[in-house]
């Protein structure tokens, strides 16, 4: 019965979709005369497409070119994108396949007349006639006769609706889904973008690192220098002096040695090479000013530029939650799903996190773009802010 109920809501929404679809014909032929007609046409056509996308076993992704924000030059691409051609093609399609659903539609109802025959025929007065299927039931013999009808009408929709779902996501899926051709487009564009931003990301990290060189730790090695020199020129003439300023110049080379100590961090920490993603994470959390729940599910290693990649995100978001979010937890889950690494960050915070602004969560994009990774982020105001990421592992 659930299956039955099932079929029915999905042919009916076929159907109903079949009406809108001869509407946006109608519609797209008024737009060959008045532009404006047709890109909203379109629109609300790409709409019921991606609707059925989503119907089709398995769901069919969809690949739109993107659209400009000038409105002839919006409307021209409409025009010019295959996909808008496609879509216009499946419309034909859907409109044709209405019928169809509605003579599946119609039997359910038929059949239940059908059954119900000799009850209709004991009700109606005896000097009226009515029909069943175009068959004058006269008398009680005939209104008999109509229940195995009934029940022959009823196989009709309960044998065919499958097929007719089966065909109608097989067409769909044949015309919505975009060719190999806009794919290997898609993908080329995308690594392009990715390596523009690697390459924009690996800038940006070069400028901190001279920047940090000149600031912190050049800076220092500078004054020892210059302490040094002073402590040569007062050695034999103010030997106090000099074993001060040696003193000093000992204490600026520890502060130079902390600093490129914590540079190196910066680049590549140690633990990470050392002990992984797991032993990183630990020691993130040891010294975190915030409580850190950490569930790692790690039974691999991930290749180095990858592990670095996932290692550099976490910690920036885990600094995101700390100094803007004023979080009083965090919690940190990271594990392997099939052949993909899914790391979860959920803080308590005030939320409000703009994955579209600020520095932080755009630097964790762009950083994992390089290997096709995603970034998903929940924060509504008041929190709490979940960021969820995916790195694709291939192997």
């Amino acid at each position: 019965m659930t299956r039955i109920w099932r079929e029915v809501r999905h042919v009916l929404l076929s159907v109903a979709m079949g009406v809108a679809a001869v509407g946006l014909l109608l519609g797209t032929a008024v737009g060959l005369v008045w532009p404006r007609v047709f890109g909203w046409v379109v629109g609300r056509t790409r709409w019921l497409a991606t609707v059925q996308r989503g119907r089709c076993a398995p769901p069919v992704t969809s690949l739109y070119a993107p659209l400009p924000d000038d409105p002839p030059e919006r409307l021209a691409a409409l025009r010019s994108d295959p996909a808008t051609r496609r879509d216009l093609g499946w419309l034909g399609t859907q409109a044709a396949l209405a019928p169809v659903g509605l003579i599946l539609l119609a039997g359910w109802p038929s059949a239940v007349m059908g059954v119900l025959t000799p009850l209709l025929r004991r009700i109606v007065p005896a000097d009226m006639v009515f029909a069943y299927q175009g068959i004058p039931v006269t008398d009680m013999r005939l209104a008999w006769l109509m229940v195995p009808l009934g029940l022959a009408t009823a196989l009709i929709p309960f044998l065919f609706a499958r097929w007719y779902i089966v065909a109608e996501g097989w067409i769909a899926g044949q015309l919505l889904a975009p060719t190999e051709a806009a794919v290997l487009a898609a993908r080329v564009e995308r690594l392009a973008e990715t390596r523009a931003a690697v390459v924009d990301a690996s800038a940006a990290e070069l400028r901190r690192i001279e920047r940090d060189l000149h600031d912190g730790a050049q800076a220092r090695l500078v004054a020892l220098a210059m302490n040094l020199g002073m402590a040569e020129d007062m050695f034999e003439t103010n030997p106090e002096t000099a074993r001060a300023m040696l003193a000093e110049a000992r204490s600026d080379a520890r502060s130079a040695m902390g600093e490129l100590r914590d540079l190196v961090r910066g680049i590549h920490p140690p633990i990470l090479a050392d002990r992984g993603l797991p032993g990183a994470l630990s020691a993130l959390a040891m010294v975190s000013s915030v409580p850190i729940d950490l569930d790692l599910r790690l039974d691999r290693r991930l290749p180095a530029p990858m592990e670095a990649a996932a290692y550099f995100a976490l910690a920036e978001l885990v600094a995101n939650a700390i100094k803007h979010s004023g979080a009083s937890s965090i919690a940190m889950a990271v594990e392997f799903s099939g052949s993909r690494l899914v790391m979860r960050v959920r803080d308590d915070g005030c939320g409000g996190a703009d994955p579209r602004g600020g520095t932080g969560l755009t630097g964790i994009r762009r950083r994992l773009a390089a290997f096709d990774g995603t970034v998903r982020v929940d924060s509504p105001a008041g929190g709490p802010t979940l960021v969820e990421m995916e790195l694709p592992c291939g192997w």
